[in-house]
């Protein structure tokens, strides 16, 4: 259950408030909404154990009561120790969800929960950066012969993921939700692109226009923030280590250069790459007076925290979300939410349009490991392309957005090798 120790959890205040904010979110989410409604009628997951280590927001609430509407028995935990909503927390236990997720955990409490959900014994596993997969497979292995099959729903989870089946070691399916076109072509790019500057903004109240913007990979989220900080003014520069996405990068209008020379002249310097160090002690080092360093890939290790401590002759927290490290030599660097997802540790992460295609995939990608359960290999599987393309149809019905459809003659056509004039 949530924490007692921050408040008492049957307090009707803090749970309404949560209530009323979920509410609000799904008013956005028509699409899971739709799933909802024919879950309560079908009820695909009836007495499904599920376990979800996700961001505790109104989004993901949505997608919970989804996944119990339609039969689960669901318990969360959280997948960032500062990506917590506490209300909606509040709200999920009144509304008969156990949550495991208090916004500020350190990492022990952190670890504690993943292991409270896994005591449920979970048949299915709803992952955002595969630590729950990781302990299941390490530390708690003997509850992997419940487990039917789970999903991911982050890039540097399907990554680990990726990694876990290259050396043999995955022990049950798993579908890589980040991958689904309906989700990191909208997510990543839109929802990472908004949700980075909003954390940013509301962290430090800076003013976009004028600013150089160092942006630490151009993936769909660098994509995304950089088309945002460009409409906000600013000059972007990306950096790169994959010359196809560089290239992309210049052609999309962006400064291209390696990472030693934008640290001279950026003042705000944002990773979205899913790897270790890319802001590096060397970096720190020549990045000008009062450089601002945030972080909205998934883990807190792509800025080098203990080299900028090391660095440091002295730390404050300036206001909340913003830590100042002055240097030896007098210069000041401003760390913002502990290097962790800034767009959750100082925002509240994806507007809830974009998180309802996401969503919509994972619940529609539970029923299908239910429906075929002992048929699918402990293998990494795409999201099966009838759902993608399902999601985006509710999707676009939602909107009132109407496609024409290919002809018969039209279909053959383009299924024929021997027709070409």
């Amino acid at each position: 259950m949530v924490s007692p120790d921050k408040y008492d959890i049957k307090d009707p205040a803090l749970a309404s408030e949560g209530k009323l904010r979920i509410e609000w979110a799904r008013r956005e989410m028509p699409v899971v909404e739709l799933i909802r409604e024919r879950f309560k009628n079908e009820q695909p997951l009836k007495g499904i154990r599920i376990a979800g280590c996700l961001h505790i927001t109104t989004e993901t609430a949505n997608l919970a009561l989804t996944l119990r509407d339609g039969g689960a028995d669901v318990i969360l935990c959280a997948s960032n120790p500062l990506s917590t909503q506490d209300d909606v927390s509040a709200a999920l236990v009144e509304y008969g969800i156990p949550v495991n997720a208090i916004k500020g955990e350190d990492d022990a409490t952190y670890y504690r929960h993943i292991n409270t959900a896994l005591d449920h014994k979970p048949q299915l596993t709803i992952d955002d950066g595969a630590d729950l997969v990781t302990i299941l497979h390490t530390k708690r292995s003997e509850l992997i012969s419940h487990v039917l099959g789970g999903s991911e729903e982050t890039t540097t989870g399907v990554i680990r993921l990726r990694s876990l089946e290259k050396a043999g070691k995955l022990k049950y399916p798993l579908i890589a939700v980040n991958d689904a076109q309906t989700k990191h072509l909208f997510d990543n790019r839109y929802g990472t692109g908004q949700s980075t500057i909003d954390g940013i903004t509301r962290a430090t109240n800076i003013l976009w226009a004028g600013k150089k913007v160092v942006i630490c990979g151009y993936g769909w989220c660098g994509r995304g923030i950089a088309t945002r900080a460009r409409g906000m003014g600013a000059h972007v520069i990306v950096t790169e280590v994959e010359p196809l996405h560089a290239l992309e990068a210049a052609m999309d209008g962006n400064q291209v250069m390696t990472l030693q020379e934008a640290a001279k002249v950026g003042n705000i310097f944002i990773t979205v790459t899913g790897d270790k160090h890319v802001i590096d002690k060397a970096h720190l080092e020549s990045m000008p007076d009062g450089a601002l360093l945030a972080n909205s890939g998934h883990f807190n290790v792509e800025i080098n925290i203990p080299a900028l401590e090391s660095l440091a002759k002295n730390k404050r927290r300036i206001r909340p979300f913003v830590d100042e490290y002055v240097l030896a030599d007098g210069r000041h660097l401003y760390l913002l939410g502990e290097g962790r997802l800034i767009n959750l540790a100082a925002a509240e992460g994806h507007p809830a349009s974009v998180m309802d295609m996401s969503f919509a995939n994972q619940a529609l990608c539970m029923e299908h490991i239910v429906k075929n359960s002992g048929k699918l290999q402990p293998m990494v599987y795409p999201v099966p392309e009838e759902i993608d393309k399902q999601v985006a149809r509710l999707k676009l019905m939602s909107m009132g957005i109407k496609i024409d459809a290919l002809t018969p003659e039209q279909q053959h056509y383009l299924d024929s090798w021997e027709e070409g004039t």
